[in-house]
Order: structure tokens, then sequence, then C-alpha cells
């Protein structure tokens, strides 16, 4: 399936997540894979909501970092092992899952000062270009829009490998990082504090960290 048509039909964010199946045993169990050859994991692969996190950190009242996620998304991956420039990748978030872990915050964070998730429920970024640094990293460019507002963002991934976990599912892991500008999103709101310096940092920290498991 071409991924272009994999993102544009996205299963919804609302959708439960398929429990795993029961643990194989004797015989038809599956061991560790650690370390599958480039051209095996070719193919489609799907975020695995439950045990993947999708982060951000902002640098508040200058002296402390405040950490959040989004708890609802969906993600693809479509990997060519033997030439990684032909992958690509994509994720659509649900904007109103913002997690902080105050709810006041987020309450805030879903507002038009911030997300303005009535009018913008959902963030989108895809991949347009992917080069492999060296054996284990990789550099991703796409297009990350938030508020409507597109622009490019780069992507540092660290590929983290590949096993077949106990319950016989298949799956692949990657680390991301990438430093972004808010305000190039309409994500303009602020303070001053007395002291000087802003209330929220406009440089804000993205980080991923996602298990895949391939797809049916």
């Amino acid at each position: 399936m071409d991924f272009r048509s994999l993102f544009r039909t996205a299963r919804s964010a609302d959708t439960e997540p398929t429990p795993s199946p029961a643990p194989p045993t004797g015989t038809d169990a599956r061991t560790f894979n650690a370390a599958p050859s480039r051209a095996q994991l070719s193919g489609e692969w799907m975020f695995d909501q439950a045990h993947s996190t999708i982060g951000f950190a902002a640098r508040h009242a200058v002296v402390t970092r405040v950490r959040g996620s989004f708890t609802g998304f969906d993600g693809w991956l479509q990997l060519d092992g033997e030439r990684p420039e032909r992958s690509g990748a994509g994720v659509v978030i649900r904007a109103d899952t913002v997690d902080t872990r105050v709810a006041q915050r987020d309450r805030h964070l879903c507002s038009a000062d911030f997300l303005d998730v009535e009018r913008y429920p959902t963030i989108t970024f895809r991949s347009t270009y992917i080069e492999q640094v060296d054996a284990d990293r990789f550099r991703m460019t796409g297009a990350l829009t938030v508020k409507g507002r597109t622009h490019p963002v780069t992507v540092d991934l660290l590929y983290t490998g590949s096993v077949v976990d106990a319950f016989g599912v298949e799956r692949i892991g990657f680390d991301g990082t990438a430093v972004v500008d808010r305000t190039q999103w309409d994500l303009t709101w602020n303070a001053m504090l007395e002291t000087g310096g802003l209330m929220v940092s406009e440089k804000i920290e993205l980080e991923f960290d996602i298990s895949a498991v391939r797809a049916p």
C-alpha cells in the first residue's frame, strides 16, 4: 500500500487499541530477535499508542521545565530497509488530549490562547525527506501543521531496535527529538515576569518514544 494513501485514510484517534493476544507457549513461542537484517524491516508499521509517547517540554518562569504529552494519536511508518531515504512517516494527534498533569493548565493549552482545539482539532506531521546519518541515526524532515499553519521541522531519530515480544508481536522502536519555535504556529501567548524574562519559553523541545508494530 502506498504510504500517502495510508496517511489519508487515517484511523480515528477515538478507536480503541486492539488488545494484545495471549502469550504463545510451547513450540509456537517465538524468541527475541535482536538484529534482523534491515531488509526484513521493510514494510508498513503502526504506532502502538499504549507503548509510545509523543511529548514536549517548555521552560517555565525561566527556572524550570514543564513536560507534557498527547495521549490520543495515530502514527505510521513506511520503511524501506535497504534504501532508508525512500521511507516515510506520518502522525495525526488529537489536540484536545494534551496532558501536563495539571487540569487548569491543560484547559489553557486547549483554549484559543494556544492550540484552539475547537477550531483546529488535530495536529499533523508528514515526512518529506529522510537521510541516514550513521548506522542507527537518521534525520527526518517533514511538514508540521498546528492551528492550520504548516512549517518544516527536522527530527533527529535513533533506531532503538527490533524484537518479537513475549506476545509474538513484531515491534520496532525509535526515539526522536526536535526543537521548534512555537510562535511560527501562532502559539504566541505569554506573560512577562517582574524579574524579567517570559513565563513560557518560545522554544519547545519535542520528544518521541515510538514503539510500532507491523501493520496487518
